[in-house]
């Protein structure tokens, strides 16, 4: 099968950007990468047919995309070489990262269902009002057990690539409000943002035991303070809380974080909504990986590092297209994206 010389660009960035990959198996990722761009889709087939025009056999590149995500052992051709996503973790923040022009960074915990066949709990990088993948788990959709695990074990994975000075914020929703996941965010040297419902029980320093809603009394009213989150002495924690009560909400936003009340932003956690528009870029509005027959968590999770992939090219590409427009340059002349405004110390 002729290798389109087209990918040959993305073949180098992705061979920088992951090294531990063999050739072969590089090659097939920036076809599958390239071709998942050019179809505006991930699924196997529109994507072979957007590559017919490039390599001329549609049996042919169907079968090497097809190979690319099965084990090894599975192949037409079995071969003990397979790729370790879980290994690609770590490289893709080092990837997103090498783009990065600030010390802060926002990272969002949150799971996505196909139907009731799988659920993929995935940590992403929000960004411009989307998200990347860099992180995630694949498990069918009926299985008994939470989300706690794999997300401590997916922030572990990402640790060893994100350096020490950086500012970052993990959000996550209610579903994953564990005090578990809270002491494993602190291990890492980062900040927890952890939405709680609404009959949390918070004792403000100073203050009486209290239930967080309670806190505001009325929209159009906020309350963020220091105190101790929890009755029960194993779950409590001490932190910030933040609670904004919008105008035409039935009930505030509870948010628990480690930051003292200076150093938290009240509207940072809506930075977490940037995950939902990610999704929808790998669904419905982008990749649409809802139409995905792979049902194999293993495969599945091959597949999401495609469309991972793409996702940080494209936005890489539609970066520099919105950072030239501002400065009024073309994006040819634009060496590298302008640099983000300091971001502000916390305690």
């Amino acid at each position: 099968m002729r290798f389109p010389s087209e990918c040959y660009q993305i073949e180098r960035e992705l061979r920088q950007r992951m090294p531990h990959l063999t050739e072969a198996q590089t090659r097939s990722l920036a076809l599958w990468t390239f071709g998942t761009a050019t179809a505006r889709s991930g699924c196997q087939n529109a994507v072979a047919a957007a590559l017919l025009s490039f390599t001329g056999s549609f049996g042919a590149v169907r079968q090497r995309l097809r190979e690319f995500l099965r084990d090894g052992a599975d192949r037409a051709r079995p071969s003990p070489n397979q790729i370790d996503v879980r290994a690609c973790f770590a490289p893709l923040m080092r990837w997103v990262l090498s783009l990065w022009k600030s010390d802060g960074l926002a990272l969002a915990i949150d799971p996505t269902t196909l139907s009731d066949k799988l659920t993929v709990v995935v940590v992403s990088v929000v960004y411009r009002g989307c998200a990347i993948p860099v992180a995630w788990v694949v498990m069918p959709g009926n299985k008994r057990g939470g989300f706690i695990d794999p997300a401590v074990e997916l922030l572990g994975l990402l640790s060893v690539a994100i350096p020490s000075h950086m500012n970052v914020i993990v959000m996550a929703d209610r579903g994953l409000r564990s005090p578990r996941l809270w002491k494993a965010i602190r291990s890492f040297g980062w900040h927890p943002y952890m939405r709680q419902t609404v009959s949390v029980v918070f004792r403000p320093d100073g203050g009486a035991r209290t239930r967080a809603r309670g806190l505001v009394r009325a929209p159009n009213s906020a309350f963020i303070g220091r105190g101790t989150a929890f009755r029960a002495k194993k779950r409590q924690v001490r932190g910030t809380i933040i609670v904004v009560w919008a105008a035409g909400q039935s009930d505030p936003w509870i948010i628990l974080t480690d930051l003292e009340p200076e150093d938290a932003g009240a509207s940072w956690y809506a930075l977490r909504f940037w995950i939902e528009v990610g999704f929808k870029a790998l669904k419905s509005v982008g990749w649409q990986w809802q139409k995905t027959r792979r049902r194999d968590p293993a495969r599945v999770e091959r597949h999401w590092l495609i469309l991972s992939a793409a996702t940080i090219l494209a936005l890489a590409y539609g970066s520099r297209e919105e950072d030239a427009e501002a400065l009024n340059r073309l994006p040819s002349a634009l060496r590298a994206p302008p640099k983000a405004a300091p971001v502000r110390a916390s305690g």
